[in-house]
């Protein structure tokens, strides 16, 4: 592809993911769960590492189903603790447990969807990318929805990692004017 955005290099998983996956609108609560678990793994580490890996994290963690998850014991964080196929770091895995906790609670009262597409009124910021030098690492509505998430309960939620979790989800478009990708993934929001 013609003017894909650098970041993603030329690794074919990876462009694969930018040309398929990164910045289009998800409106799934379980998916968008997921994808911010994946982020959240994916602090001090490569995103690469995770889409590598993430077929084995899908299975180590039930699909990541928030339910399943909800009702993990100490057992099951000794079980994903022993699994080489994900990331095995404690922290991150006992902070999933919680998450998946605090996603019932938020998916019970209003829905994980419609809690974060409420910060961007339902509809994808477009930002006008046209270096990488342009793209933050955070923003004010990363930090507030950050904070929001954070008092919830969830953990493993920074700033910038929402930041990047809102790139790929598609809340906030910051793919480069002269990607092809840009246009498309506008065209898919509700």
């Amino acid at each position: 592809m013609e003017n894909r955005c650098e970041w993603c290099g030329d690794e074919p998983i990876y462009t694969d993911y930018h040309d398929q996956e990164w910045g289009v609108p998800e409106y799934d609560s379980r998916a968008l769960f997921e994808k911010l678990i994946l982020d959240g793994f994916q602090a001090g580490l490569s995103w690469i590492t995770i889409l590598k890996k993430r077929d084995n994290f899908r299975s180590a963690f039930d699909g990541f189903d928030p339910e399943m998850i909800a009702r993990y014991t100490e057992d099951d964080v000794t079980r994903l603790l022993a699994n080489s196929g994900i990331i095995r770091h404690r922290g991150k895995i006992e902070a999933t447990i919680g998450n998946a906790q605090a996603w019932l609670g938020i998916e019970a009262r209003e829905g994980f969807s419609p809690f974060l597409w409420k910060y961007v009124d339902g509809k994808p910021l477009v930002n006008r990318i046209e270096t990488m030098a342009d793209i933050p690492a955070k923003t004010p509505l990363s930090e507030q929805i950050s904070r929001d998430l954070k008092a919830e309960g969830f953990k493993f939620c920074g700033p910038t990692i929402v930041y990047a979790f809102m790139q790929a989800v598609g809340m906030v478009n910051d793919h480069k004017i002269a990607c092809p990708r840009h246009g498309e993934v506008q065209a898919l929001a509700r």
